[in-house]
């Protein structure tokens, strides 16, 4: 089987462009889930993990190597686990392969953690970017969040793409901390959710 995995960001992100293909693969995979959740922590993820341990997958195809961890540690922990179940790992925007014609490929573990660690980088320097820019926000008193005295239906609430996923996740019996990291919420927010599905009848 030949898969295709991807992932993007947030729930608002269709990756339709992922998709663009699909006739050319077996089987397309794509988690709407934060670059800063581990691999096996994906919904996704672990389906294709169950996939590869039932012996079904021979090659996995992906656009970019960090759709495939949270960080170097994780992204060459996830390509170790396909590599000891023989499979070929395809990074298409480098045209990089794991084991081409079943053969590995000696140069392959060398990029790998080289590009994996520029991109933990440019997280780490986005990330510093981003709390400058609020620093410097407050600094001119700007304020953050909901204007005081707004007020939110329980039902605009709940219907909330991210709210909407936390409650699936709640549903499945996840726990407040899991589905707080896997959809990079706070916990505080996932128990509203719990709250007001149980108020609405919706748990």
């Amino acid at each position: 089987m030949r898969v295709k995995y991807n992932r993007v960001s947030t729930l608002g992100q269709t990756g339709n462009r992922f998709e663009a293909d699909t006739d050319k693969y077996d089987l397309v995979l794509l988690d709407k889930v934060s670059g800063t959740v581990n691999f096996r922590d994906r919904e996704k993820g672990r389906e294709l993990i169950r996939l590869i341990e039932n012996g079904l997958v021979r090659e996995i195809i992906c656009e970019e190597i960090s759709r495939l961890g949270r960080n170097t540690r994780n992204v060459l922990e996830t390509i170790e686990f396909f590599h000891e179940h023989g499979i070929n790992v395809v990074v298409r925007n480098m045209g990089l392969q794991s084991r081409p014609n079943g053969e590995n490929n000696p140069i392959w573990k060398v990029i790998i953690t080289i590009i994996s660690s520029l991109y933990e980088q440019e997280l780490s320097n986005l990330k510093e970017r981003i709390a400058a820019g609020k620093l410097i926000a407050l600094q001119r008193n700007v304020k953050f969040g909901r204007p005081p005295g707004s007020n939110e239906s329980d039902a605009i609430f709940i219907n909330k793409p991210k709210n909407k996923k936390a409650l699936e996740y709640l549903k499945k019996g996840r726990t407040l901390r899991e589905v707080g990291k896997l959809l990079e919420m706070s916990t505080k927010t996932v128990q509203k959710v719990k709250k007001v599905a149980i108020k609405l009848d919706m748990m």
